[in-house]
């Protein structure tokens, strides 16, 4: 049987640990608007490099949060979709969204 990942016992270092890096959070974005494929992830997200993309879905996709689809066809399909689990990120990246439209009206015009 699989070795358990130790988790941190504080669960907001938990959550953080998950979605650590600006690049997770931006996919996760791009995902919460439906499945992509991979170019498309590429293009959504301005100054992600190929090999960074693909670390940050393959670790995702160890954590759970996303699935990875390969179709078998010529020439070869893989889309990403979030899963369960990264379905009930959405209300955090919600929260991230509002706070951030709130804190660009005050400098904007302030």
């Amino acid at each position: 049987m699989e070795k358990k990942k130790e988790l941190p016992l504080c669960p907001v270092e938990t959550t953080v640990g998950l979605i650590s890096n600006k690049w997770k959070i931006l996919i996760l974005r791009e995902l919460l608007k439906g499945t992509k494929r991979f170019g498309e992830l590429r293009s959504g997200i301005d100054g992600i490099s190929q090999k960074v993309l693909t670390q940050n879905l393959r670790s995702m996709e160890e954590d759970g949060i996303i699935q990875r689809h390969a179709y078998p066809e010529v020439p070869p399909r893989v889309e990403y979709s979030l899963s369960d689990l990264g379905e009930t990120l959405k209300p955090i990246i919600s929260s991230m969204e509002q706070w951030g439209l709130g804190y660009q009206e005050m400098i904007n015009n302030g």
